[in-house]
């Protein structure tokens, strides 16, 4: 009786290539899955601007002499640190071909929002009770809440980033008052200063 053979030899190592490439596009899947749902168009060179931005307002803050002109200096501060943010985001954002007010950009801005508000509405309480040494630990930790709130949605460096902002606004918080300025210039300089080049680094801009 003959021996019958396969008109073509499955090769041994086959099942390990089968396997290999489905590793390899089950991993594509994720990473992309992971891509569309997350808010990657926070502008790491932004932050380093406004970074820069603050650590000049609080040099100018420390120079004030009344409480309403140490308001103003951050305040000042504040709205153009904002229109920078947005700004370079839009830019980001454009340039990636992402929707800003959609998916996860809306859920990021919807998770920023309630925090930054409460810190609007607790600056005119404290400021009004004369309580404006809290401020700079209240302004810290709020930011830090809606850094990590909205950071869920975006790179996992952004919530790594509220974090730091909350321990360094608690810590603002239960220091003298005078470090209140030093602590705004380490929170919202260097922080986003560091944060904001890591950000540019692994994620283009």
């Amino acid at each position: 009786m003959a021996n019958v053979h396969p008109i073509r030899p499955v090769p041994q190592d086959e099942p390990l290539e089968l396997h290999a490439r489905a590793m390899d596009n089950l991993r594509f899947i994720r990473e992309t899955m992971e891509r569309a749902g997350s808010f990657t168009a926070v502008s790491g060179w932004g932050l380093v601007v406004i970074g820069a931005l603050a650590m000049g307002a609080g040099w100018l803050a420390s120079t004030t002499r009344s409480a309403n002109g140490w308001l103003g200096v951050w305040m000042g501060a504040a709205v153009l640190a904002a229109a920078l943010g947005v700004g370079s985001t839009v830019v980001k954002a454009r340039g990636a071909h992402m929707p800003l007010l959609s998916g996860p950009g809306r859920k990021f801005v919807l998770a920023l929002a309630p925090p930054l508000a409460a810190g609007a509405v607790l600056t005119g309480v404290l400021f009004q009770a004369g309580m404006t040494a809290a401020l700079p630990g209240t302004w810290l930790l709020l930011f830090g809440v809606g850094i990590v709130t909205g950071g869920a949605f975006s790179t996992r460096v952004v919530p790594v980033m509220g974090l730091s902002f909350m321990l360094l606004g608690t810590a603002a918080l239960f220091a003298p008052a005078g470090w209140g300025d030093a602590f705004m210039a380490a929170g919202f300089g260097g922080l986003h200063v560091v944060f904001g080049t890591l950000i540019a680094r692994r994620h283009g801009g």
